[in-house]
């Protein structure tokens, strides 16, 4: 998942896509609606924020702990739990629980990301009753029928396979995240590899579930058409007595950063293309820089508009896109840059994408760049915010990570505060040097062999090796 590598909270209604421009001179905050917090009896947190300009709700559920409690060989553990637990809970089987979800015209989805088990869901005001008691269903009384997980791990497998087959893309981040962190948690793909999906069984996911999934690490949210003292209730009958866990939820160390380059080139021959994925350690959810960091990276590969998608795409048309980002998590996870150019480009696009990074470190952002960036950002984060879905996905990712909400009312004022010295401070502590970097090479070894030596030592693996990391 993805991480976007990895999306903290599973959005289940689509925000919309239109962005609006800010044209005031002066910052226009967004606040976040008025909510109430609930503690239910066995310490599950729960939000609900009450919004009445349209019949529907929204509910988010986390467990913490996520792909974080997957044994070391099990990886895939817990995301093959959150997809079983879709198929058949309490009274009804797989097609009966579906059913009952369109029956009513709603949605409901259940995933897992490197620190939770997500569950997200829309469905009509009127029918909040039944949202809750199959959420419940699914994270109580899962079934986790046998033949139905025989079919869940087979498809995931099969999904793996068809991307290395089809498009690396949607794969060069589990490879740079597991280059990157090596036996860190971090490193570990949350949908699992070929070797370890291949390896789980249906025992560990009933261990994984009885070991992790339970009341006291769980989130509730909901936002929307209902009425608070009726949730209220409702939720804590499903969930309140639901027992705790023997301890804690797992957490991770914060990695050290990569220090000098090195290079995984994963062999696909007769490939076209070479996606690449470069990065380092970057940035925590709560690190208190991070809007400086989100200004720059904005204006150096988080828009379309960016230096390094102006550069390698735009001027050169080396690729049909670059971009750079932040996974952010309990500690930093990864920053990363990727692209994808033809075999035979492989060189002048990754020498490109250093040299812009080393722009960056050496320019910085002029005062016109800066401004742009706090406009397009400032335009950007109200559509973030408008449906039920999102605001139950944002109280989530709050109450997840310990923050207040002046995380959201207090985003444009924090904007216009980025000045040229937070901008120097980001650049220079978060941002990697071009020769501090992890590199990834998916492509034709064959091809670019010779040439990639020149980025630092390289390590080679198929693409048809099980995992996503040498052995």
């Amino acid at each position: 998942m993805s991480a976007a590598h990895r999306v903290r909270i599973l959005a289940i209604v689509a925000i919309a896509a239109a962005s609006v421009t800010a044209h005031a001179a002066a910052p226009v905050g967004v606040r976040l609606p008025d909510f109430e917090q609930v503690v239910l009896g066995n310490g599950a947190q729960v939000a609900l924020m009450v919004k009445r300009d349209t019949p529907m709700v929204a509910m988010n559920v986390i467990v913490r702990g996520g792909s974080l409690a997957d044994a070391p060989g099990r990886e895939g553990t817990v995301s093959l739990l959150a997809e079983l637990m879709q198929k058949g809970a309490g009274q009804r089987d797989a097609v009966q629980f579906a059913e009952a979800i369109e029956g009513a015209g709603g949605e409901l989805a259940i995933g897992a990301d490197t620190e939770g088990l997500v569950a997200g869901a829309s469905f009509l005001g009127r029918d909040v009753a039944l949202m809750i008691e199959l959420l419940s269903d699914a994270l109580l009384r899962p079934r986790l029928d046998a033949a139905e997980f025989d079919k869940v791990r087979a498809l995931a497998i099969q999904s793996i396979a068809a991307a290395k087959d089809s498009d690396p893309r949607a794969l060069v981040g589990a490879y740079g995240d597991a280059w990157l962190f090596r036996a860190h948690p971090y490193g570990r793909a949350v949908g699992g590899d070929e070797e370890s999906l291949g390896k789980v069984t249906l025992d560990d996911l009933k261990s994984a579930y009885r070991a992790q999934v339970r009341g006291d690490r769980l989130i509730i949210t909901v936002a929307g058409d209902f009425e608070p003292a009726d949730v209220r209730r409702r939720l804590e009958q499903a969930f309140g007595s639901w027992p705790r866990a023997a301890g804690p939820a797992p957490v991770a160390s914060a990695a050290a950063r990569e220090q000098g380059r090195r290079v995984l080139l994963v062999d696909k021959p007769g490939a076209t293309q070479t996606y690449f994925w470069l990065g380092n350690v970057g940035a925590s959810r709560t690190d208190p820089e991070r809007t400086a960091q989100a200004v720059v990276n904005t204006v150096f590969g988080g828009r379309f508009t960016s230096m390094l998608n102006t550069e390698l795409r735009i001027k050169s048309g080396l690729t049909y896109g670059a971009r750079s980002a932040f996974d952010r998590l309990a500690q930093p996870g990864a920053f990363s840059i990727t692209s994808f150019t033809a075999t035979e480009s492989t060189v002048p696009a990754l020498d490109l994408a250093l040299a812009t990074l080393d722009r960056l470190h050496r320019d910085g952002l002029d005062d016109a760049a800066l401004a742009s960036a706090r406009t397009y950002m400032l335009g950007q984060f109200p559509p973030t915010l408008e449906t039920n879905g999102a605001l139950a996905g944002r109280l989530a990712d709050l109450l997840l990570y310990g923050l207040g909400r002046d995380d959201v009312d207090g985003y444009a004022q924090r904007i216009a505060a980025v000045d040229g010295a937070a901008v120097r401070r980001s650049i220079d502590a978060t941002f990697p040097s071009s020769s501090d970097l992890a590199i990834v090479l998916i492509g034709d070894a064959a091809s670019i062999r010779n040439d990639v030596r020149k980025y630092g030592p390289v390590t080679e693996m198929s693409i048809t090796d099980p995992r996503f990391a040498p052995r």
